[in-house]
């Protein structure tokens, strides 16, 4: 089965998601996560994006930036990052930093993740 690995620019702790959502809070257009910033809210996961995670049939995996030692062979990626893992070995970019940075809203995440998977899934 694939998994989808969610890797945001952040990192992990209660004392980081606090100074994160202070961030989101005080000054969103310079917090450094797009995929943070598209997928929660000040204080929890926005529901329409909850709502897309849990429709996929796909496991999933949720990793802060100070966890990615757990994944081999991605260590010069650039952050945030959607990768595919379709089995062993190295997972394939579904969605890149920049495609992330140029979303406006979840609504276009959704949008733009749906059309990759068909692409990559049914290619």
């Amino acid at each position: 089965m694939p998994t989808l690995i969610f890797v945001y620019n952040a990192d992990g702790g209660p004392l980081n998601a606090l100074r994160d959502m202070v961030h989101k809070i005080i000054s969103p257009a310079t917090y450094p996560c797009s995929l943070c910033a598209l997928t929660y809210g000040p204080f929890a996961m926005r529901r329409g994006w909850r709502n897309f995670l849990d429709s996929l049939g796909c496991a999933k995996l949720f990793l802060y930036r100070d966890e990615m030692r757990d994944l081999p062979h991605i260590d010069d990626l650039a952050l945030p990052v959607i990768l595919l893992a379709r089995g062993p070995g190295q997972p394939e970019v579904l969605v890149d930093a920049d495609e992330l940075s140029g979303l406006d809203d979840c609504d276009a995440l959704i949008a733009f993740v749906e059309h990759r998977l068909e692409v990559v899934c049914f290619a």
